[in-house]
């Protein structure tokens, strides 16, 4: 791995270089991870521009919306003036103008069976910031095939979850069905746009997603894999609970 920076890089990214834990061995990692952002919503947002303005290489983004009003309350790599455009391009636009020198890849497309296993083999690391749970297990499922990590957090009202997957890399980890072996039936779990949510809340949640991808990148900390965050806001509680993997888990058992 090289090590080689251009002055650019070293002045934009000092403050990490001047860690211990990150160094200029760290930020050749992020240089050369690949990211894969599934949603470029309330979480993507935050995920996407400090994935962005840390230096990782190359990020993906898939979505297949367009940016509608009601969005600007919580995705925050938009703009007014963006709306009615696709996402995906709203938000990397926004990302290059936080750093030039990341590639971004754009997928306005509807993530489903047919593409899934692709996208996530192209990339290192899986980011879920989904808002439905068909495509939360699509792409759970597809990690664990292609033996990826994946960085999942989710939303609602005033909580907010993090957990990190990686049974590949892992031996006593879990994969996200030893969690949640099933979908929940459908309108038992109600959306964000059924129940509302704290715009703030995906806000803190990206930027705990993002941080926990910059660890998994540069293998420092400890790993929230075999481990459930669970962040309520109203008593601004955090808790950390284990999980345990399931030797009978169809997908990793």
């Amino acid at each position: 791995m090289t090590l080689n920076f251009s002055e650019e890089e070293i002045q934009r990214y000092a403050r990490h270089i001047l860690l211990a834990d990150v160094g200029g061995t760290g930020q050749a990692k992020l240089r050369a991870a690949k990211v894969l952002i599934v949603g470029a919503g309330g979480l993507g947002s935050p995920l996407g521009l400090y994935l962005a303005a840390a230096g990782v290489g190359t990020i993906g983004l898939v979505d297949h919306d367009t940016l509608e009003l009601s969005n600007l309350q919580r995705q925050i790599a938009h703009s007014t003036e963006r709306v009615g455009h696709p996402k995906v391009a709203s938000m990397a636009e926004a990302m290059a103008r936080i750093n030039p020198l990341v590639r971004i890849e754009t997928h306005a497309q509807r993530l489903d069976e047919g593409n899934v296993a692709a996208l996530v083999a192209a990339y290192d690391i899986v980011c879920d910031g989904t808002d439905n749970f068909t495509t939360r297990f699509l792409v759970a499922d597809a990690c664990v095939a292609a033996k990826r990590t994946l960085v999942s957090a989710a939303v609602l009202r005033f909580e907010g979850q993090l957990a990190t997957f990686k049974p590949h890399a892992d031996p006593e980890g879990p994969c996200y069905r030893c969690l949640y072996p099933e979908p929940p039936p459908e309108g038992l779990v109600p959306s964000c746009s059924e129940a509302g949510v704290l715009g703030s809340v995906t806000g803190v949640m990206g930027t705990l997603q993002a941080t926990e991808v910059l660890k998994e990148i540069c293998g420092i900390g400890q790993s929230m894999s075999g481990w459930l965050l669970v962040w309520d806001a109203l008593r601004m509680e955090f808790r950390k609970i284990r999980l345990r993997k399931d030797p009978s888990c169809a997908v990793c058992g």
